[in-house]
């Protein structure tokens, strides 16, 4: 059974949300602070809470609070109907619909999907499902085991009423029986609430919610924590920490009664691997850590609440620190993830039907590390409906925008209070009716997707300029055109904007998992000792960090030194022709400088161009838009050059 759809009216900030369409696995409410992101899922939860006693809706805490009397008059003087607080629409799967056909026939539902509203008081609720109560008769008198006289008087039944009389005048058999009862059900409320209410909701998904108040505390009293599951009032941090217990596959009532040491010490470093086990694999922000648990006799000066009977205290070792600490006191990402393993884990374990509602998750961890708790979504929760919240850009995925609802209140930032069909909480699916602050976390997803496809791939290689770039693509054209080699169309070329960021953008981009870097860098006798510190510091290999002076020949070297000086400098006239005072001639350069570059520079600032001033980029986009005609004037052994960086460059991807 899926949850399609939800729409949540006059609830806490919401006048009216509109309808919130639902991914079949996920999604993702995103919006500001305060847009009413909770709100949505806690009024969703109540609907069908895996803790029952939390199916409460009151209208004193939970109705706007600027209109609640106005509601409660209202509805007394039988002006208006009660407030729907949430509708939701949902879609039987096979295995549902089977539930149903199996038990009265393939034609008794109308339709796969129904709706359920739910209204303020403590579980109220109403469905809407269609039946076709002849074709359930037609089914139920199609019993083989039934004579065929009492088949045709059942068949030929208007009602149930009129089906029942011929079942009491039949004979008593087992048969007659079993169908009484079952008839008997179905007229005391009508066949649409016997469908609903005994076949269909008994199978509908309960919801856990989980947000930062159900985190657990890593310790505690077992023989509080029984008292309180016994009398069925578990605090929040009770549910993870029994999900942990259950996890580590230990029995709290059993480790109070224990009385075997060896046996206890076992149990309990078992749990610690079983769990370390299952943290490790998704936590990569510390590879180092090990989960063990202790359990003791309380002592006087333990916590206020833990001096007597049985405590059980969940630790962290480190293996690098050799420290052990307590859970509790763990980073607040940290925890939060443990504790959500620990009850999710529990849940699944015992195979329960849930839909998650994840409120914020992630909030406090590192970006990569929400990056971690993404994968483990798509990874471990695909069985089960996810909708979460999140104003984190981390924390959505920017290949499945398709799953994201942006959530705003446009009263939040009004100067006077709105109109009812335009405050409030609504969800969206249209980024057009969204506002900046709304937009934010996706643009802050989409900007990052893109800075990671669009010049960086699994393969990147890093050049300083658009210059590098607009010539290696038209040689590695050309050459291929020929028949020789060009440069692999795995590698992504990556301009970053000048040598000076070539060590800050390698640093950030080598650590990535699944990322192949490389250069091929302009390199001068002053940014020798820079870029041999790519390797030498261990952020690449040498071998993958490769400059023009290689292929050149010389001990510097520009991308244009890869070109012959006469080629360069008529690339500069023709680029340059309306600007120069006159051509340059190569004679006239200063042939003691190794770089063709440099010299072009030094000589224009003695015959400063008519207008305007000399850039590298340019002669490089008329190489590029000229290719065709130029290409036939290249010597031999500039090919040569360019196809042997190419050939080192295409032996160093994966």
């Amino acid at each position: 059974m899926k949850l399609k759809e939800f729409t949540v009216r006059e609830f806490r900030s919401i006048w009216d949300s509109g309808p919130i369409a639902l991914d079949d696995q996920t999604t993702c409410l995103v919006g500001k602070n305060e847009a009413g992101k909770t709100a949505l899922l806690t009024a969703l939860y109540r609907t069908n809470p895996i803790i029952a006693a939390d199916a409460v809706f009151d209208e004193t805490y939970d109705y706007p609070k600027r209109e609640v009397e106005d509601y409660r008059f209202e509805v007394e003087n039988g002006d208006r109907d009660e407030a729907v607080v949430v509708e939701c629409l949902y879609e039987l799967e096979d295995d549902d619909i089977e539930a149903v056909t199996s038990a009265l026939g393939p034609k008794v539902l109308k339709d796969k999907n129904f709706t359920r509203k739910t209204y303020y008081g403590k579980a109220e609720s109403r469905f809407w499902l269609t039946v076709d109560e002849a074709a359930a008769r037609k089914h139920l008198a199609d019993n083989p085991a039934l004579p065929d006289e009492l088949k045709d008087t059942l068949k030929g039944a208007a009602d149930w009423d009129s089906f029942t009389a011929a079942l009491d005048a039949a004979e008593a058999t087992q048969t007659v029986n079993t169908l009484k009862e079952l008839v008997a059900k179905v007229r005391k409320n009508g066949l649409g609430h016997y469908v609903f209410n005994s076949l269909i909701w008994p199978r509908a998904p309960k919801f856990l919610y989980f947000d930062e108040y159900y985190q657990m505390k890593g310790q505690a009293n077992l023989n509080a924590l029984i008292t309180r599951e016994d009398g069925k009032t578990l605090e929040d941090s009770d549910y993870p920490l029994l999900g942990l217990i259950n996890l580590a596959r230990l029995d709290h009532r059993q480790l109070v009664a224990t009385k075997n040491t060896t046996e206890l010490k076992n149990k309990l470093e078992g749990a610690g691997n079983y769990l370390t086990k299952r943290i490790v694999k998704y936590w990569s922000q510390n590879q180092h850590i090990k989960m063990e648990f202790d359990v003791r006799d309380a002592k006087p000066e333990d916590p206020e609440d833990m001096r007597q009977g049985i405590n059980v205290w969940g630790e962290v070792y480190d293996t690098v620190h050799w420290a052990h600490t307590p859970l509790g006191t763990r980073s607040r990402g940290f925890v939060w993830f443990f504790s959500f393993l620990a009850w999710y884990e529990d849940i699944k374990r015992q195979q329960q039907n849930v839909i998650l509602l994840l409120d914020e998750p992630g909030l406090s961890l590192h970006g990569r590390a929400q990056a971690d708790l993404l994968a483990y979504f798509e990874a471990e929760l695909s069985t089960h409906q996810l909708i979460y919240t999140t104003h984190s850009p981390f924390m959505i995925a920017p290949t499945k925008f398709e799953r994201v609802r942006i959530v705003q209140d446009l009263g939040i930032d009004a100067k006077e209070q709105l109109p009812k069909d335009q405050d409030g909480t609504k969800v969206l699916t249209n980024v057009f009716d969204a506002t900046d602050d709304s937009l934010f976390p996706l643009q802050g997803a989409l900007g990052y997707e893109i800075q990671q496809t669009l010049f960086i791939g699994p393969n990147a290689l890093v050049v300083e300029g658009p210059a590098d770039m607009l010539y290696i693509r038209a040689v590695s054209t050309e050459l291929e055109r020929e028949g020789r080699t060009g440069l692999s169309e795995e590698w992504v070329i990556t301009p970053v904007g000048g040598s000076g960021k070539v060590p800050a953008f390698v640093a950030l981009l080598a650590p990535q998992k699944g990322v192949n870097v490389a250069t091929l860098l302009d390199i001068q006798n002053s940014d020798r000792a820079q870029i041999e510190d790519l390797y030498k510091k261990k952020l690449l290999k040498k071998k993958q960090v490769t400059t023009y002076a290689e292929f050149a020949g010389t001990g510097e070297a520009d991308v244009e030194d890869m070109f012959e000086r006469d080629f360069y400098v008529n690339l500069v006239n023709a680029e340059f022709a309306k600007q120069l005072k006159a051509p340059i001639k190569p004679a006239a350069l200063n042939a003691k400088e190794p770089r063709i570059l440099r010299a072009v520079e030094a000589h224009l600032a003695g015959h400063p161009l008519k207008s305007g001033a000399f850039g590298h980029y340019r002669p490089a986009r008329y190489f590029s838009e000229h290719i065709a005609a130029l290409w036939p004037q290249l010597s031999d052994a500039t090919k040569d050059r360019f196809e042997a960086a190419f050939k080192h460059l295409n032996a160093l991807l994966k």
